[in-house]
């Protein structure tokens, strides 16, 4: 494989060798990221103050998920030339040559064509626009632009991940509010400490596949300062949504305590020089990285409590 067929075309499959499976297509829609999209639209479409058709909400969810796959399609049909050079991404469907490029951006346009379509009929028109935005925005702007060409990249990017929520409320009520704004705040605070932990073990690869990735462009020192203010300003956005009505005691509880937590792990990276870092084959940093997971998921799994308790009449 030469350097000219990574960098433009990634593996074209055109022999035939690599035969894809429903499971290659699937895996082209990124699931892990879909699972998390859907999760956190559910949130935002059960914490709203309006009851759902559970069919309409399901169909609403379907949809969404569709339209994050379909974003996934379109950035891995972008950066097959990133994933190629990357040890964490080299078996991916296309660098792997299982899937062409080609087939990924017919699935990436053709699902983002459906879901926003079928979402607008099972919904409303608002709900239908910001998935249709969202899909532009990671699937075009974020991924064949911004990701290449600044070290802030994952800050900007992260709006898009962070909609889904806001999408679930406006599929429920029609509108958008403080409330869903505040969640949206949260993952999109939440993106930059969580990836750059992750770049930070990883810088190498981003180095060697050119990304500017914070860490590669700006330094260690740099990105560790910047870990830690992103990691303030989530518990921020986070302890602000306490004062909403989605909020109850399950969900405070949740939020001081992985707050804490996530500033504890976060300030362990930023008092980690590189050497020390090294020698330790950065433990800080996969503690933090690994940490994030969870505390998304105790976050949004805590406003699901809250919103169960409020349907059984509980105050």
């Amino acid at each position: 494989m030469t350097d000219a067929t990574i960098r433009y075309g990634a593996v074209e499959n055109a022999a035939g060798e690599n035969e894809a499976s429903v499971g290659d297509f699937f895996a082209l829609m990124k699931p892990r990221v879909m699972s998390l999209v859907i999760f956190t639209a559910l949130v935002g479409l059960l914490a709203a103050p309006v009851a759902m058709h559970p069919i309409v909400g399901f169909a609403s969810l379907l949809c969404i998920a569709v339209g994050a796959g379909a974003s996934g399609a379109l950035n891995m049909w972008w950066e097959s030339d990133i994933d190629a050079r990357m040890g964490r991404t080299q078996n991916r469907p296309i660098p792997s040559g299982r899937v062409t490029r080609d087939e990924a951006l017919a699935i990436g346009l053709g699902l983002s064509l459906v879901s926003v379509a079928l979402l607008a009929v099972f919904a409303n028109l608002l709900s239908a626009l910001l998935l249709a935005g969202t899909i532009a925005f990671y699937g075009g702007f974020y991924t064949m632009w911004l990701k290449r060409r600044t070290p802030q990249n994952i800050v900007i990017g992260g709006a898009a991940g962070a909609i889904p929520p806001v999408i679930g409320w406006t599929v429920a009520t029609g509108s958008v509010s403080v409330e869903p704004l505040l969640m949206f705040a949260i993952i999109f605070l939440w993106t930059p400490p969580h990836f750059w932990a992750l770049a930070l073990w990883k810088r190498r690869e981003y180095t060697e596949a050119e990304v500017p990735m914070l860490p590669v462009v700006a330094g260690p020192k740099a990105t560790r300062v910047q870990v830690m203010v992103y990691s303030v300003l989530l518990a921020a956005s986070s302890l602000a949504l306490v004062f909403t009505e989605v909020a109850g005691p399950a969900y405070t509880g949740t939020a001081i305590l992985a707050n804490a937590a996530f500033c504890w792990f976060a300030w362990g990276v930023y008092c980690r020089d590189e050497a020390a870092a090294q020698a330790e084959r950065y433990g800080a940093e996969k503690k933090l990285f690994a940490f994030s997971l969870t505390y998304l998921a105790l976050i949004f799994a805590a406003l699901l409590v809250d919103a169960a308790l409020r349907s059984a009449g509980w105050s």
